[in-house]
């Protein structure tokens, strides 16, 4: 499987993420602007494919882009979620998930794209929400991730969902300008 076109980076677009090493208040108002950003942004990528169309994937072997945006929808209702638990339970270990396995189910590979967009308005709506109201203290706060043995405080993750949104939103580009076809 060839993984790269010149020029063009099929698996990471937009590069992995990279933590800052100070966050500071500007890099956590980008990243909120990005999140609440996405549900509008991917709307209008999305809003007049046809399903073949939805059927592109961004690269050989990777996601339709019905199932990037269904992805969304799971892992950013997981991403509330775990906010959630870093704000209210002390170093809370979160429970990772099978994404690829999770992106193969019946409410994925049968359901139309609608769907997920509405659960992304509403859990982004809320996120944003949430997001805006963290203080100092609140963005220090951490969960464990055990498939990274890792803490990851809330601040470091707003920007990792903020790049996740930009990754994503990546493929699906890529998935339209290359029409699928690699």
């Amino acid at each position: 499987m060839k993984e790269e076109k010149p020029g063009i980076k099929l698996r990471f677009p937009i590069g992995k993420f990279e933590k800052p090493n100070e966050i500071e208040t500007k890099n956590i108002q980008i990243w909120i602007t990005d999140i609440g950003a996405l549900p509008g942004r991917i709307s209008l990528l999305v809003k007049n494919l046809k399903d073949t169309e939805l059927n592109w994937v961004y690269r050989p072997g990777g996601w339709s882009i019905k199932q990037v945006v269904h992805h969304f929808a799971d892992s950013h209702m997981n991403a509330i979620i775990r906010f959630k638990l870093a704000l209210t339970e002390d170093k809370p270990t979160i429970k990772p998930y099978l994404q690829d396995r999770w992106a193969t189910l019946a409410d994925t590979e049968d359901s139309p794209i609608d769907d997920s967009l509405k659960i992304l308005e509403g859990v982004h709506a809320r996120l944003v929400r949430l997001l805006k109201s963290l203080n100092k203290d609140d963005l220090k706060r951490e969960f464990i991730h055990p498939e990274y043995e890792k803490n990851f405080s809330i601040a470091e993750n707003i920007g990792i969902y903020a790049w996740h949104c930009n990754h994503h939103l990546a493929h699906i580009k890529q998935a339209i300008e290359f029409k699928g076809k690699f």
